[in-house]
């Protein structure tokens, strides 16, 4: 795909595999990711499966405004909405509390859910055209790692999924991950954005 451009068609179709229940692998910043319906069970199912994912870790979503938080998660303390003003669109994935309503598996029964504002062009595009969050895990089997090229992808999961978006080589960076649901933030994972600058 162009990433400059993204084809509107490919997105559309893309975009109607995932409201059916599909799932698509599809770039971000930093990795190839999973792309399906976070509020369908039998999608959520489907990702926990394909990866061979352990069901007590919950999934990520991914959001193209933060006016979508609404649909997923409870709203946020001031401290989360300045962290979210500052890096968001971008590399940090915020862990909040979860709307109850939530598909049981997505959240692992954790009552919380991570979730960050796509900056990818192809992944702004298919969360706008899907209309909702977006399961965003990383498109690899559970104890790997995660894939920067479609090449690298493992053919079981190639194998497994409806459709691949093809954006070329990516930089390889995970998002850092950050439990804001107090108020003082917690870093889970360091990744693309370095702790001590969040914590600044």
């Amino acid at each position: 795909m162009d990433t400059a451009r993204p084809d509107p068609e490919t997105i559309r179709r893309a975009a109607l595999l995932i409201r059916q229940g599909g799932v698509v692998v599809f770039p971000t910043l930093g990795l190839y990711g999973l792309g399906a319906d976070p509020l369908n069970p039998e999608a959520v199912a489907r990702i926990f499966t394909l990866k061979g994912r352990d069901p007590s870790k919950p999934l990520l979503v991914l959001i193209d405004h933060p006016d979508m938080m609404h649909r997923i998660a409870l709203p946020v303390n001031p401290m989360a909405r300045r962290l979210m003003e500052r890096f968001w669109p971008g590399r940090i994935t915020f862990v909040v509390q979860a709307r109850p309503d939530l598909p049981p598996a997505l959240t692992a029964g954790t009552g919380k859910i991570g979730v960050r504002q796509a900056a990818h062009p192809v992944a702004a595009a298919l969360v706008r055209a899907v209309g909702n969050p977006l399961v965003g895990t990383s498109a690899n089997l559970t104890g790997a790692g995660g894939c920067a090229t479609v090449g690298e992808l493992d053919p079981a999961v190639v194998e497994s999924v409806d459709w691949v978006l093809d954006a070329g080589s990516l930089s390889g960076a995970p998002s850092t991950v950050v439990d804001v649901t107090d108020d003082t933030p917690v870093i889970l994972r360091e990744g693309a954005v370095l702790a001590s600058v969040i914590l600044e």
